[in-house]
């Protein structure tokens, strides 16, 4: 119901944190798996409204990072969407993001706020479906500040640190992909299992694994496919198998984990993908709907008639302010 209440949520990590699978790249090395358990505190000490710990990276790990930042930098002009294209340079400038340098989440997080409201917080593994889509309803991202093994630089079997700042955080500054990503995790309160499956599915489809079109060229805006230089590189290839997105039938396809996908979802573009969620949301049976107030950062639960008539009152302000900037616009240029 409110935002402090992520703190339960983001702690109750389903798979890996500090326990690998034995084929896992690190599962055998001690010091990796020492260094993920330190990574594991930070995030299940951290709270809501608390500046988050920033890490000193060892040099493995910023070498790791590397190869992977200035492997993937070379792909983005041919492969990664334009909202994508736009926001790495800011990046850049703002967070620290070099081959040199592994960004701190606090100084991404200060930024994504000030782009999109988005902010980061650490999360120490996998979280279920529900959980990490209730982050998404509050514009919170759950991050992971661990890197990935040094012997397999460009694979990894989670996401880690690359993966989520590579591949998530540069459309999370663009407010259209914000947006879309927002109402995905609002549509997920209060559903069912069932439908919270559903909904994640077609998450993993679109903001993990999405294309769309631009300038009549696939273009990648998925995170999954940004952070991946092989599937990347797949997904754009006339090898892939190309679909337009349906929430309807893209919700029942199979997700993959340790593999290229079978299909690939392309939109036109983020409104479009936007649109058809919405609609898709709305045949999903909740015994109400839900309102998120910006304001004091909780949800209003709109199940009764004066509920609905307190978040018409606020949106019709917002409005009002709205038309009367039109109106003094419009004055000025003398129409």
């Amino acid at each position: 119901m409110k935002i402090s209440e992520l703190d339960q949520c983001s702690h109750r990590v389903l798979m890996y944190g500090s326990e690998l699978d034995a084929d896992h790249p690190g599962f055998k090395d001690e010091v990796y798996r020492q260094r993920r358990k330190f990574f594991v505190e930070v995030a299940m000490n951290y709270k809501f409204g608390q500046p988050i710990p920033r890490i000193e990276y060892t040099p493995e790990e910023v070498r790791t990072w590397g190869v992977v930042f200035r492997e993937l930098t070379q792909l983005y002009p041919t492969h990664a969407c334009r909202e994508y294209l736009k926001n790495l340079p800011l990046l850049s400038m703002h967070c620290g993001y070099r081959e040199d340098n592994v960004p701190q989440l606090e100084d991404v997080s200060l930024f994504l706020k000030e782009r999109s409201g988005f902010t980061v917080r650490p999360v120490a593994g996998y979280l279920s479906p529900r959980d990490f889509l209730a982050g998404l309803a509050y514009r919170v991202f759950n991050c992971t500040q661990y890197v990935r093994h040094s012997t397999d630089p460009l694979y990894t079997p989670e996401p880690d640190t690359c993966h989520e700042l590579l591949g998530h955080v540069p459309l999370l500054a663009d407010p259209k992909f914000a947006q879309f990503s927002q109402e995905i995790g609002l549509a997920s309160l209060g559903a069912s299992d069932e439908d919270v499956q559903k909904l994640a599915t077609c998450y993993f489809f679109t903001i993990e694994f999405g294309l769309c079109k631009q300038d009549g060229q696939l273009r990648a805006y998925g995170a999954g496919l940004l952070s991946s230089i092989g599937e990347l590189r797949h997904a754009l290839s006339e090898a892939a198998c190309v679909r337009m997105f349906d929430p309807r039938t893209t919700c029942r396809q199979e997700c993959l984990i340790t593999t290229f996908q079978d299909v690939y979802f392309v939109s036109e573009s983020f409104e479009e993908a936007k649109e058809k969620m919405r609609e898709f949301a709305k045949m999903i049976k909740r015994p109400f709907s839900v309102y998120y107030n910006p304001y004091t950062q909780s949800i209003d639960l709109l199940k009764d008639t004066r509920g609905i008539e307190n978040v018409v009152q606020d949106l019709r302000s917002d409005l009002n302010t709205v038309c009367d900037a039109l109106g003094k616009m419009n004055t000025y240029m003398g129409i």
